[in-house]
């Protein structure tokens, strides 16, 4: 009997923290809630961290404040929202590069344990970008060229251990070929060197490329993903143009420390996809370069796995390191 009661009163204590929890998770929020964001105002994480921000304070009639912490390819920001209290008051605007930094160094935190997935918010498949002078035109073009002509072609990142330069690594691997890296501080400067001829290659979003392609100063070869992008249907998917199996997404997701009542959880995520499925809302993505999500925690918890078991093999097998 002994054991009988103390079982019920584990049980009836749970009960009590599911209630309170799902109560705690209607009232939410109860004051001002920070959006952090580990790049600078005006990249394209800063934008839809704001986008998403304005929406959910108008949906919560709270504040949703964003604090852009700079530093280490956004590690810092991570960080930081790792170490916070797992109340929901301090959410992190996670760009795709949380999953390759992981593949590329130690980190003071794991991107598995101390996170709370709470929704994919969005994501843009990566465009083959190249000068209009490039050998080949085309994308199979390109890697005939290459092949016949080791290290001619060189590619420009936003830095070393990036999603664009990791995007550069993925491509030689599926196709043997050899680029000559070319590493700038950011993407806007290899966008200039891509536009003045300095190099042949890079890797963007549709919005970063738009105009450069609409005046005929740059060309896409491809896009990295399984179907074409919604405005720019002119544009092959990498399989249709020679290149299968290559996909490579730059994504934008929102995470919580470790630890969150799933009902808050749930609560968060439900007001995110209802704001992002939103008509407006996905007219304004669009124009980001990027596709409307909202996904369930447990689809978004797979992304990062996958995205983490991914960059980890491109990293191994191209000994890529940090300088």
């Amino acid at each position: 009997m002994c054991g009988y009661d103390t079982t019920m009163r584990r049980l009836l204590v749970l009960l009590v923290l599911l209630a309170a929890s799902a109560s705690w998770a209607q009232t939410y929020p109860a004051k001002p809630v920070r959006l952090v964001v580990g790049f600078a105002p005006g990249g394209g994480t800063d934008l839809i961290g704001r986008l998403l921000a304005q929406k959910l304070g108008e949906r919560w009639g709270q504040g949703v404040i964003v604090d852009n912490r700079l530093g280490a390819s956004g590690n810092i920001a991570a960080e930081h929202v790792a170490r916070s209290a797992p109340d929901g008051y301090t959410l992190l605007m996670a760009f795709s590069s949380h999953a390759s930094n992981a593949a590329l160094s130690k980190l003071p935190f794991d991107i598995e344990r101390d996170f709370s997935a709470i929704s994919l918010v969005a994501s843009g498949p990566a465009l083959i970008i190249a000068h209009p002078a490039v050998p080949g035109k085309t994308l199979a073009g390109v890697i005939a060229y290459a092949k016949a002509h080791p290290g001619a072609i060189k590619y420009g990142s936003s830095g070393v251990g990036g999603p664009v330069h990791l995007a550069g690594e993925l491509m030689q691997q599926l196709t043997g070929i050899q680029m000559v890296h070319v590493p700038y501080k950011g993407i806007a400067p290899a966008m200039t060197a891509i536009l003045a001829g300095d190099i042949q290659l890079t890797y963007a979003t549709p919005i970063s490329a738009a105009q450069h392609m609409k005046s005929g100063r740059l060309i896409a070869l491809a896009t990295a993903a399984k179907t074409r992008y919604p405005t720019l249907a002119e544009v092959p998917t990498a399989a249709e143009a020679g290149l299968p199996g290559y996909e490579v997404d730059f994504w934008y997701a929102l995470l919580g420390p470790a630890g969150m009542p799933a009902a808050l959880v749930d609560r968060i995520q439900r007001d995110v996809a209802a704001i992002v499925t939103a008509p407006e809302m996905k007219e304004n993505l669009l124009a980001q370069g990027c596709i409307a999500a909202g996904s369930k925690p447990e689809a978004l918890t797979t992304l990062i796995q996958n995205e983490y078991a991914l960059w980890s093999r491109v990293v191994k097998a191209g000994n890529v390191r940090l300088e």
